[in-house]
């Protein structure tokens, strides 16, 4: 008799865990095919009916659907950076040139005093300033708003050493400007955009270097990186700075006479780290710097 009550005893703890293990499974399977949708951005709230999907899976959904929200409203929301991007771009370019011309057509001008001549002179050179900041935040705001994509391929270091053109800059300091070719060397980068970052740093290197000094761009391999350096015996950072400057708009006091808004090293930073690479700087007081660009290989 007690054999007979066992058996359907046993039956019926198989059949319940046999629908237990088809239920989960089935979540499981339900929650995978969510995060499938929501990986491949094509999540829809007209794909689950909440009213049939378990606690775990209801949590799930909202959090999901919560998400796509937010990333359309992101989305939007870069939509109106980029068109105001694009409007400061365009609506600042023919009003700058203007001034500019008219402080050319001024200087043209006979029987002007010193002070007047001055006077354009300021004139000119804060309008210079004023492109310059509009230009270097028109490009990081592209950067950062995905309107301008980094899209690193495998190219030779020599051909980003070839995007160098600061000779006369360097000859006007009576600065030794070196370039060390790089033989067949290769690294993954955006060639565009990793000349801009490597101008940058050149172009600070020769403005605070004295005249007479030396300026050197080398390249060295290691088993995953290409590393660049460029060397100045400029005036050098301080250590407490050296993790200030590659923030947006920092300027060390010891330049604030020097032109420059503090765009230029950020927009370095930005772009070696989209193209999955890293920027190092060491430095002494009086003796100069050195920054190294890390650039990935293949």
């Amino acid at each position: 008799m007690g054999k007979v009550i066992v058996i359907p005893v046993i039956i019926l703890a198989i059949a319940f865990t046999a629908f237990i293990y088809y239920r989960a499974a089935n979540v499981l399977r339900r929650i995978d095919k969510m995060l499938d949708s929501a990986i491949n951005n094509s999540f829809s709230e007209d794909d689950f009916t909440e009213a049939q999907l378990s606690k775990i899976e209801s949590k799930m959904y909202r959090y999901l659907n919560a998400g796509k929200t937010a990333r359309n409203k992101i989305s939007k929301e870069q939509d109106a950076v980029k068109a105001l991007v694009s409007d400061i771009s365009h609506q600042t370019k023919t009003p700058i040139a203007n001034v500019l011309l008219y402080t050319d057509l001024l200087n043209e001008q006979s029987g002007l005093n010193e002070n007047a001549k001055e006077l354009i002179s300021n004139i000119n050179i804060q309008t210079e300033k004023l492109n310059f900041l509009i230009q270097s935040l028109v490009k990081v705001s592209r950067l950062e708003n995905g309107i301008v994509a980094v899209i690193p391929r495998e190219n030779l270091i020599n051909d980003l050493f070839d995007t160098i053109d600061f000779t006369q800059a360097a000859m006007q300091k009576h600065i030794e400007l070196t370039v060390e070719k790089a033989g067949d060397l290769t690294a993954v980068f955006d060639l565009k955009w990793t000349g801009e970052a490597l101008s940058n740093i050149i172009d600070n290197a020769l403005k605070y270097t004295p005249d007479g000094g030396r300026v050197s761009v080398s390249a060295s391999e290691y088993e995953m990186f290409v590393r660049i350096d460029i060397a100045d015996t400029g005036i050098g950072i301080g250590e407490e700075e050296t993790a200030k400057i590659f923030m947006r708009f920092y300027r060390s006091p010891s330049v604030s006479d020097e032109k420059g808004v503090g765009i230029g090293l950020y927009l370095v930073r930005e772009i070696i780290s989209k193209e999955g690479g890293y920027v190092k700087v060491g430095s002494n007081i009086g003796k100069g710097s050195i920054f190294s660009i890390f650039l990935p290989k293949n």
